[in-house]
């Protein structure tokens, strides 16, 4: 689904243009979304801190008075149950500087699944979080996007937690 290898630093207008950014539409710009996918300037992908490959996603997140959320909008595979796939995968990494809160992931919007630690953002090292599909209770032969998440989905705080996280490796698996 992604590893985030096949993003790049190529800005538009050219047509092989594939920023993480750009994909993964986070906060920037808004005043209710504190995510922000990628770094300000190339290498837009994470390239240090990695799970598998080369790349990975790096997400800053602010949750004071409002929500972190970044969002792919996906075009393939759109049916979740194709070839006897039962379960979302996906690599967590966290810091112990962090404040503690939880993540989520969503699909087509509202189908949300809370990590089972409450102070996941806080997980050292690279954890892998694997969630069952028939969780999200939604038409998984018609998933057209999938949310990553920190903080209470539409909750905002005034004391709202900081820090940054790293995905990678989001995978379908059976």
């Amino acid at each position: 689904m992604d590893d985030f290898e096949s993003h790049n630093d190529i800005d538009p207008p050219d047509a092989a243009s594939n920023r993480i950014f750009d994909k993964w539409i986070d906060g920037f710009g808004t005043t209710t979304n504190g995510a922000l996918v990628g770094n300000d300037l190339p290498p837009y992908a994470e390239q240090t801190i990695v799970h598998g490959g080369a790349q990975s996603m790096i997400y800053r997140y602010d949750n004071a008075n409002k929500t972190s959320e970044a969002t792919l909008t996906l075009v393939y595979p759109l049916d979740w149950t194709e070839e006897g796939v039962t379960k979302l995968s996906l690599w967590v990494r966290g810091s112990s500087s962090n404040a503690a809160d939880c993540i989520y992931v969503a699909l087509n919007g509202p189908a949300v699944i809370f990590h089972d630690d409450p102070a996941a953002t806080q997980l050292t090292g690279w954890n892998e979080w694997v969630i069952d599909l028939a969780a999200f209770g939604v038409d998984l032969t018609n998933v057209n996007s999938i949310t990553i998440g920190i903080g209470t989905e539409n909750v905002p705080a005034p004391d709202g937690s900081t820090g940054t996280m790293y995905f990678d490796d989001i995978r379908l698996i059976r």
